[in-house]
């Protein structure tokens, strides 16, 4: 589906890829935006706030001329609290969604950079994390899973590239074993997912054709699993 949101009209994104829930409303050149840490409380939070930026800006939910969603990767119950909204919102009236993959979203907060590393915590001992080139908007990865410290250049980067030219974000470098590049652990809001849908680089699709990205198979270890790896560790 080809359809790109002009800057007059209305468009809304939400991220729940995270602890936070992330809602962003653009109308008329002016953006509403929440963003809050609410833990498991985002299914229970979501729609009332979503009620209060459409009738702050005077809207009702079949005036969107789009609904963004993070698509992933990010924890697997926010996704799909995200996703499964933007569908249930925008199914009855046709309104077109768009999936932008949350990776994309954290890159995007260096800008112009040939080398940036994004990298999220995936919980269970790794990180998702794919490289890019913000310069000329390319991912120079596949969107990967993996222990922080066996994160590698990618071969188009490798022998090219001073370390200090490389610029690494997301929360992942928060944590106590980070990637072993440099970076700062700054995430995205909703209002990025709102400027990459603006870029008209994100195809749209249909609520019934809406997919979340997911980067790991197996979203979660048995107890003999768990006792395993703690062993090895």
């Amino acid at each position: 589906m080809n359809h790109t949101v002009s800057a007059e009209q209305p468009l809304l994104a939400i991220d729940t890829s995270t602890q936070w829930l992330s809602l962003a409303l653009r109308h008329n050149g002016h953006t509403r935006l929440f963003h809050q840490e609410t833990g498991n409380r985002q299914s229970e939070l979501i729609l009332p706030q979503i009620t209060t930026l459409l009738d702050e800006a005077g809207l009702t939910v079949r005036e969107l001329a789009a609904i963004a969603y993070a698509q992933g990767p990010g924890t697997f119950t926010g996704l799909r609290i995200g996703a499964g909204v933007a569908q249930g919102l925008a199914a009855p009236f046709g309104i077109p969604l768009i999936p932008v993959p949350c990776l994309d979203a954290v890159a995007s907060l260096c800008p112009g950079q040939t080398a940036v590393l994004a990298a999220t915590d995936a919980r269970m001992g790794e990180v998702f994390y794919a490289w890019f080139n913000t310069q000329t908007q390319q991912r120079l990865s596949d969107y990967q899973v993996g222990k922080a410290d066996e994160i590698r250049l990618p071969e188009n980067l490798s022998g090219s590239l001073n370390p200090d030219g490389i610029s690494g974000i997301g929360n992942a470098f928060a944590l106590p074993e980070p990637p072993p590049f440099p970076g700062r652990s700054d995430m995205p809001t909703a209002e990025h997912y709102l400027a990459l849908t603006a870029s008209g680089r994100y195809p749209a699709v249909s609520a019934a054709e809406a997919e979340l990205l997911y980067v790991r198979n197996k979203v979660a270890l048995t107890a003999a699993e768990q006792a395993a790896r703690k062993g090895a560790a």
